[in-house]
């Protein structure tokens, strides 16, 4: 008689924040949360890159002001790191904060509200350590479409590197984009959804980009979807 197969290890989560009542009171939430484990709270940016160094988690909840180092900026040098796998979640008091825009910029794969419910938070965890990026709900297209109309024209040489996409990809792309699931685009499209999985796969490589989150900024940043009245 075979073994059961070992569970898998829990999700590391690493939670900066410079309110102590945040810090703990969402690692009490996640740590009641199976297959989720917070191994390490930090104060600020400064602090938060010396624990990510060290205890390695799966996931930062970054909050997004905060003195010394503030969320944005130890964002993009974590995600910035040769070889970084770690995924940011960023906590953010007002759901259309201006500097939740610069936060996806810099490398953020999604946001998530302070007053989150337990279940809201242990999902949004789920969902970025998958890689998968939380992008589906309508406050999250809401901000990205808001976030393009702020700022500037269509980068040329970011354009440019739409060509490289085939023209099933620059579909997939522009449904990403739109906050559809791989089998909500798998539907549209009329095609499995492994198909859909390989296709964002592929268009994650060849645009230099690193998850879901970052495929729909680069979108609206180069025109392949422009926001409603746009």
């Amino acid at each position: 008689m075979t073994s059961p197969p070992a569970p898998p290890p829990p999700i590391r989560v690493l939670i900066a924040d410079d309110q102590v009542m945040v810090r703990q009171g969402f690692t009490v939430l996640l740590n009641a949360e199976d297959g989720i484990e917070v191994v390490g709270q930090a104060v600020d940016g400064l602090d938060a890159l010396a624990q990510v160094a060290e205890l390695a988690p799966d996931v930062v909840l970054m909050d997004i002001r905060m003195p010394e180092l503030g969320g944005i900026e130890a964002t993009r040098r974590l995600t910035g790191r040769a070889g970084s796998t770690v995924k940011v979640l960023v906590l953010t008091t007002f759901d259309l904060d201006e500097y939740v825009y610069e936060a996806l910029r810099a490398g953020a794969s999604g946001f998530l509200l302070k007053d989150a419910s337990a279940e809201e938070l242990a999902r949004a965890v789920r969902v970025v350590a998958a890689g998968d990026a939380l992008l589906a709900p309508n406050l999250t297209k809401r901000l990205i479409a808001e976030f393009s109309r702020v700022t500037a024209a269509p980068r040329v040489p970011r354009r440019e590197r739409v060509g490289d996409l085939t023209e099933r990809e620059t579909e997939v792309l522009s449904l990403i984009a739109q906050g559809l699931s791989n089998a909500e685009i798998a539907a549209r499209l009329v095609v499995a959804e492994q198909t859909v999985k390989t296709h964002v796969g592929r268009i994650l490589v060849k645009l230099g980009l690193r998850d879901r989150t970052q495929a729909a900024v680069f979108a609206y940043e180069t025109g392949v979807v422009r926001p409603a009245g746009y």
